[in-house]
């Protein structure tokens, strides 16, 4: 059973209350076929210690195992796995004011995806893909306040620096382009197309785009910080 307060102060002074299993398993029923998409994208604004992401990253790691599956086989490929666990994990994104929410999220989802990593890949996991999945999980979990769009310090008190959010998508094989944007202008709907052509087709069948959340336009049309391009097991050698 979740805890649902950590502390009497702790809701005195940010409100902090957990959502129970059995809410978080009928709210996400709700939208039952984007949880069992393994690269349909999620951000939960106030995510705590992760009830509502762990969740979701338990059922996407579900539909990665299907989708690993070869025809007239039964078992799934782990080296196909191993990537589309790394797009489940890549997909769910979160934000909270407390930095010890935050670090236990993180590890919370780390330690779901290990656990089912360890189980189909067995001898062929690779440390590489375990860092690499910890450097998504560090850009994608992070301490901020989701009301101002603005990193929070160890007080919980907003900083001048933007909330940035990293997209990430296979492009070709094993190589993972990561983008950088800033969380306020994704909400704005602050849009300058880089170049009047036709869009090339850079994201598997099937992936919305990060940008595609919050409004309809192409991600490559998006304003964005920084783009990087590496091997999905070395994507932490790129920025930080």
């Amino acid at each position: 059973m979740t805890r649902q307060v950590k502390s009497k102060q702790r809701v005195a002074d940010h409100g902090e209350v957990f959502t129970a299993d059995r809410e978080v398993n009928a709210m996400l029923d709700l939208v039952k076929q984007e949880t069992e998409r393994v690269d349909s994208r999620f951000l939960e604004p106030a995510c705590g210690d992760g009830n509502f992401v762990a969740e979701i990253l338990r059922r996407k790691l579900e539909a990665a195992k299907k989708r690993a599956i070869p025809p007239k086989k039964k078992k799934p490929l782990p080296m196909e796995f191993e990537k589309q666990s790394v797009i489940a994990v890549a997909s769910i994104y979160g934000v909270d004011l407390m930095m010890d929410n935050v670090i236990a999220c993180r590890e919370r989802l780390y330690d779901i995806w290990n656990k089912e990593y360890e189980a189909i890949c067995k001898k062929e996991v690779s440390e590489d893909c375990r860092e690499a999945v910890r450097f998504i999980l560090s850009r994608n979990i992070v301490c901020g306040n989701a009301l101002s769009l603005k990193v929070v310090d160890d007080e919980g008190n907003d900083t001048e620096e933007p909330i940035v959010f990293s997209e990430w998508a296979f492009i070709m094989g094993n190589k993972m382009q990561r983008k950088d944007y800033r969380f306020d202008k994704l909400l704005a709907g602050e849009y300058e197309p880089k170049a009047k052509k036709k869009k090339k087709k850079t994201e598997p069948e099937g992936q919305m785009s990060l940008l595609s959340m919050l409004e309809e336009k192409p991600s490559d049309e998006g304003e964005f910080l920084t783009s990087y391009v590496a091997d999905y097991r070395r994507i932490q050698d790129h920025g930080e």
